[in-house]
């Protein structure tokens, strides 16, 4: 199996083709992972608030031990301070909420900018170069074939003539040649099918 043409001019249009699809690929995986950073920023304010609440609730938690060992009235001047520490929690549960909702949102944002635009080039890109590679698979079959070459020949006169206006045509032009089986057009009309795929005889 042939990955890319045996002529210099199909094939250095083929890798530049694959080259300009990688490049896109990898542009857009770059682009992606940048703006899941920069959504990712937006989780610094849920990060402050966790810390802040966790740092507060501990405090709070720590000021109503140390009330509770006032006689008589530790009891009661542990419970407002619990329950402060609690709301505190509160609040560091809200921060790390936020954080969970912007790494969701960071995460399905990235997939969908990468995805997308990949399967585009994908599309693009993929289906003519493994046509191609199919194509060549089974024209470099036919020169091995019996009568394949009568076929390469048929495909060089069923195609675009450009590239038979450069031959010289052989007396009665090539369809009466390659009718009357004239090995020698047929030859050259196999060589001028081989050559438009980016094949070398």
């Amino acid at each position: 199996m042939r990955i890319y043409a045996q002529t210099p001019a199909r094939r250095s249009l083929q890798v530049f083709v694959d080259l300009i699809a990688l490049t896109l690929i990898v542009a857009v995986v770059w682009a992606a992972l940048a703006v899941r950073e920069t959504i990712m920023l937006l989780a610094e304010p849920g990060r402050k608030v966790e810390s802040s609440g966790d740092s507060l609730a501990e405090e709070l938690g720590n000021a109503g031990d140390a009330a509770s060992n006032v006689p008589f009235v530790g009891g009661v001047l542990k419970k407002p301070l619990d329950a402060a520490a609690d709301a505190s929690s509160g609040f560091a549960d809200a921060g790390v909420s936020l954080q969970e909702t912007v790494s969701q949102v960071a995460n399905v944002t990235t997939t969908i900018l990468i995805t997308v635009p990949v399967l585009l080039v994908l599309l693009l890109w993929l289906p003519p170069r493994l046509l191609w590679i199919r194509r060549s698979t089974t024209l470099r079959t036919l020169v091995d074939a019996p009568g394949g070459a009568d076929l390469l020949a048929l495909r060089a006169l069923t195609g675009p003539p450009g590239a038979l206006a450069k031959l010289p045509a052989p007396l009665g032009g090539w369809a009466d040649a390659w009718r009357n089986g004239d090995e020698r057009a047929i030859a050259d009309l196999s060589v001028v099918a081989l050559r438009r795929a980016g094949l070398r005889p």
